[in-house]
């Protein structure tokens, strides 16, 4: 048998041998490879600009490249031991990938629990138990099916872990596979061959299952339909059985720049000018991603010392490329609790102190945790097992305990009187003599205050205490203002109206049928400041066209509320930071010129309804710095960075506007729209 062939060696017929003297050592090509990929990610998630809008495509290049590794392990067993030992592999991947996983998890849980805010904790808890329960990536296709506030959510901590899952499933089902491919293949035909048909075969229906998704984020995260980039490299694993040991000849090494330059090519164009929404992603563009990350490794390892190789082995890509592991761990919840709140920092200032406490923290963790667990050196051989069950058993309750939802004091208020699904809340009446309305065509009564709006609006009608002689009603909608034109920009996602949002005036009706409100206190403006598309294209709220839709729409609201002469109160709204961009700046939502436009926009609607509709500037009670504060007087004003806290409405808002209350149902009865 020639050099290099498939079946030479002590195992006649069985694959991979010489595969397994060739992959004793670490490839310093292939951890440039990986440090290129996680450089990619990292970019991505620090929004470093255009140019690396496709660096979340670094991912398959880990994918490829398990693939192929993990193949390569599995025929080198075969072909030393004429078996695939099972307990053995799957033992050596817990001891490589668990420790740092156990660490992160735990560590995000400790440092996020005070920084979540508390409706989001029993997500992280979810997150946390999906991600060591490896199926994480199944679990965030569901994660935003529990209502607003999990739809709304901030990015989870342990999002990224969606890949890992991927890949510990693939390491859970391939040995299998390959085992039977091998012995199938022993029994009738060749089983490289068994085994090559079985990698084309699965590829092949995972570019169907993805190009026939109509969901993206199915077809990102579904382990089928992301399977093509692990069988590439699978495949590639299989190829390389036949290549020779010490790769090609010094001529002919140099036929393989022009390849490997256009799949590098390929790559570096999708890396930094492709998007996420781009739907030939979606349609064998990922496939050929795959596959051209597939070229680049075939050209390292059949070239060693060519250019290419010799390119990816330059300082520091096999140093990055080396413990990319924990880097890409850690990276993603030290991005979002080094955010521009805490550090001051934005654009490339702030991505730079993000790699650093990357690097420190993966550095420390692959010299103290990883490395020392993988070697054995921390841990007897008996007593490992234990040890690793130990360590998963504190993870686990470290994620139920301290992510236990704290329990928010619910408002001193009665029982509630539900409609439409609980929509409105009532509260029983503080009687008092000389606060009772005797108004001709009402009957004699304490004055009744409901709040409406949207889910901001909601939490301070929720959260308002009893206030003595007057009855208070809640009747926010979550999730729905009053301008449900269309597509709006959240956050920097894309998305329609909820369900209920085109409704609305149907819903405030029905609230105000149930509250027979004297004023009606209105809070709005978080979905009337988005990017919205509006008369067949993208426009802020600033532009003409959004704001004549936004006072019509202001106009039929007050239509609608004052009608039976109850007076409206609007509450201007304060400025907000819900979410920061991957870069610290701030989405147009939460820009201070785009909420003063619509707090200028609801001065001017007042205006023009003069006697029936007033104006609080609760905004400025909130800013009155004139910006964002996340606190006032030592007491924490928002939740989120957008609803408030039960202690804000309750010690600041409360006594500041229930006066005012008081004062306006106590004035002239409003008829015509004019005060009386």
């Amino acid at each position: 048998m020639e050099r290099g062939g498939v079946y030479g060696g002590r195992h006649e017929g069985r694959p991979g041998r010489h595969v397994a003297a060739r992959r004793s050592g670490r490839v310093p090509a292939l951890d440039g490879i990986r440090a290129l990929a996680v450089a990619a990610v990292l970019a991505f998630h620090g929004g470093m600009g255009p140019l690396a809008r496709g660096g979340f495509l670094g991912v398959d290049a880990f994918f490829v490249l398990s693939g192929f590794l993990i193949t390569g392990l599995l025929l080198a067993d075969w072909a030393t031991t004429g078996r695939i030992r099972f307990a053995r592999f799957w033992l050596r991947r817990a001891r490589r990938l668990l420790p740092a996983l156990l660490l992160t998890v735990t560590a995000v849980v400790l440092a996020f629990r005070t920084v979540l805010p508390p409706q989001e904790l029993g997500l992280l808890r979810k997150d946390a138990l999906a991600t060591l329960g490896y199926a994480a990536n199944w679990w965030l296709l569901h994660r935003g099916d529990g209502g607003y506030f999990a739809q709304t959510a901030s990015p989870s901590p342990l999002q990224h872990t969606w890949s890992l899952a991927i890949e510990e499933q693939f390491y859970l089902l391939w040995p299998l596979v390959v085992a039977w491919a091998l012995w199938a293949g022993r029994r009738h035909v060749r089983p490289f061959a068994v085994l090559l048909g079985v990698c084309v075969a699965g590829a092949a229906a995972s570019v169907v299952t993805m190009a026939r998704l109509a969901d993206p984020g199915r077809a990102y995260y579904g382990s089928d339909a992301r399977a093509f980039s692990l069988l590439a490299g699978c495949a590639l694993a299989v190829l390389a059985v036949r290549w020779p040991r010490d790769g090609i000849p010094g001529p002919a090494r140099h036929l393989l720049v022009l390849p490997a330059a256009a799949a590098a090519g390929w790559l570096g164009w999708t890396w930094t000018h492709v998007s996420g929404s781009s739907h030939w992603l979606y349609h064998g563009g990922m496939a050929l991603c795959a596959l051209a990350v597939a070229v680049v490794i075939a050209v390292a390892v059949l070239a060693p010392r060519g250019p290419v190789a010799r390119i990816l082995s330059l300082p520091p890509l096999p140093q990055l490329g080396l413990i990319s592991y924990g880097v890409y761990l850690y990276h993603w919840p030290v991005f979002l609790f080094a955010d521009n709140e805490r550090t001051g920092l934005t654009g490339p200032w702030l991505f730079v102190l993000r790699c650093a406490i990357t690097l420190v923290l993966a550095v420390g963790s692959y010299l103290l945790v990883e490395q020392p667990i993988r070697a054995g050196r921390w841990v007897r051989p008996r007593l490992r097992p234990a040890f690793t069950a130990a360590a998963v058993a504190a993870a686990v309750a470290a994620s139920v305990v301290l992510t236990r939802v704290p329990a928010v004091p619910p408002p001193p208020r009665g029982p509630a009187l539900a409609l439409q699904r609980g929509l409105t809340r009532s509260v029983p009446p503080v009687l008092t003599a000389h606060a009772l309305l005797t108004r001709p065509g009402r009957a004699p009564g304490p004055p009744r205050i409901a709040f409406f709006g949207d889910s901001v609006g909601r939490s301070l009608g929720d959260y308002f205490p009893p206030v003595a002689g007057l009855v208070l009603g809640s009747a926010g909608l979550q999730g729905c203002g009053i301008s449900p034109s269309g597509p709006v920009d959240d956050g920097g996602a894309i998305h329609g109206p909820y369900a209920k949002c085109p409704q609305w005036e149907l819903y405030w009706a029905a609230g105000k049928r149930v509250h027979r409100p004297d004023v009606a206190v209105v809070l709005l403006g978080r979905w009337e400041v988005m990017d919205r598309e509006l008369a067949g294209r993208w426009r802020p709220d600033t532009d003409p066209v959004v704001q004549s839709y936004l006072r019509g729409q202001l106009d039929r609201m007050i239509a609608l509320l004052g009608a039976g002469g109850t007076r409206i109160l609007l509450l201007t709204f304060p400025y907000s930071h819900r979410h920061e961009r991957p870069d610290g700046g701030s989405y147009p939502e939460d820009q201070p010129t785009r909420i003063d436009a619509w707090n200028r926009l609801l001065i001017q609607t007042a205006a023009a309804h003069s006697g029936a509709v007033s104006v609080a500037p609760l905004g400025a009670l909130l800013s009155p710095s004139g910006r964002y504060q996340p606190t006032l007087d030592g007491i924490a004003l928002r939740s989120d960075g957008l609803h408030f806290t039960p202690a804000a409405v309750r010690s600041l808002i409360a006594p500041w506007l229930a006066p005012q209350l008081r004062a306006l149902a106590a004035g002239p009865a409003v008829q015509g729209g004019r005060a009386s």
